[in-house]
């Protein structure tokens, strides 16, 4: 898969913003292995430092952790993975509305179109 960064803020910000929604969504398991760090890098074409940086915001996060000699895993604590997954779509709700308000819509009338939709 080709990722294409916004040069408008760091990579390693949206590298953290990719993983986080990879764990959030299921697609990576509670206690599941993450890719090292070489493979990380080869996937997105990064830096592997701009990775590590990226891996250390999500331990500090605790939806990953690491065990010695043996590699980086997914959080086995499903409800800080549901409370990020709730964070992520109030963020995403945030921006959505903010535009929409630009446009000249009310919050009622967006309601009004997601009831049709």
């Amino acid at each position: 898969m080709q990722y294409n960064f916004n040069n408008e803020y760091p990579i390693y910000l949206q590298i953290v913003e990719i993983i986080t929604s990879e764990i959030t969504s299921g697609t990576l398991k509670p206690g599941e292995k993450l890719l090292s760090v070489r493979e990380y890098a080869q996937k997105f074409r990064v830096n592997p430092n701009t990775v590590v940086k990226a891996l250390s915001i999500l331990e500090d996060d605790k939806l990953i952790y690491t065990e010695r000699t043996n590699g980086k895993f997914v959080t086995n604590d499903e409800e800080l993975i549901k409370n990020f997954k709730e964070k992520n779509i109030m963020k995403k709700l945030d921006d959505f509305l903010g535009e929409m308000n630009q446009l000249g819509y009310s919050k009622e009338e967006i309601i009004k179109m997601l009831k049709e939709k």
